[in-house]
């Protein structure tokens, strides 16, 4: 998996995805959902809180995070995203790193756990849960591990029928009788419905806050964000923020993020 996604992320422009409008909505929503986290921490009496970003691409998050003064530890797996990290020289403690296998932490170290990427690529219900035990195991009893996931139906209805390539999926076998999509390395991207996460967080042992869709529509309707004035924008971004943790949108949205307390 590392060779596909060290080719993929040289080209991608994380950067860009999560200046973009769409990804705004991502980025701010996320940031919003991190805080109410840490703010239950401080509530709750937590002192000097330490963060883990599992995954940490370019360090938009762990870079952001740190700046506000708290004490972030980042892991990538990408040389290319590392060193785009690590040349913002922000106060993280960056590392190269694989999800699966975080020997260098010790057990319950952080109070916050970001696993944002890694569940993207993560092929399979055992690679994800061993990530997600990894995340719980250097997580502190009482601290918050929020995790992100790629959605099923987002991937079906824009590549297999916007983007025209449902008959090729269908004979290749990549979609299940009831359009699950099937994935290997070579797709990069694994996508899962809300019954999925629910499996892993039922075998990890680990309760859930919330589960929330940090873009909601956005992803489908890039092109008529982009026609909106600002004024317009930001009635959006509130319109989301109203209805991001509806039932309804959350199968459907492009990304969840699910909130889990150890």
């Amino acid at each position: 998996m590392g060779t596909f996604l060290e080719d993929y992320y040289n080209k991608f422009n994380e950067e860009k995805r999560l200046g973009s409008r769409h990804g705004q909505i991502e980025y701010r929503t996320s940031m919003r959902y991190i805080h109410q986290c840490i703010d239950s921490l401080k509530e709750a009496g937590v002192q000097d809180i330490r963060i883990m970003d599992i995954g940490a691409g370019t360090g938009r998050y762990s870079v952001a995070l740190a700046e506000e003064g708290y004490d972030v530890t980042a892991v990538e797996l990408v040389k290319h995203n590392l060193g785009l990290l690590k040349a913002k020289n922000s106060a993280v403690k960056a590392y190269q790193g694989n999800a699966l296998k975080l020997r260098r932490f010790s057990d319950e170290t952080f109070d916050v756990t970001l696993l944002f990427g890694p569940m993207y690529h993560l092929f399979g219900h055992e690679d994800k849960l061993k990530a997600l035990r990894e995340a719980c195991r250097i997580t502190k009893k009482g601290g918050y591990i929020l995790v992100a996931y790629v959605m099923n139906e987002y991937g079906v209805i824009t590549y297999a029928f916007k983007e025209r390539h449902i008959r090729e999926c269908m004979e290749q076998g990549r979609l299940t009788d009831d359009f699950h999509t099937k994935s290997s390395p070579q797709d990069l991207y694994d996508y899962v419905r809300l019954e999925d996460i629910d499996k892993l967080n039922r075998d990890a042992g680990l309760e859930r806050v919330k589960i929330v869709t940090p873009d909601g529509p956005a992803n489908y309707i890039r092109q008529y964000l982009n026609q909106l004035d600002e004024e317009e924008f930001e009635m959006f971004y509130k319109y989301h923020l109203a209805t991001c943790e509806r039932s309804e949108l959350l199968g459907a949205a492009a990304h969840t993020l699910d909130i889990l307390i150890k």
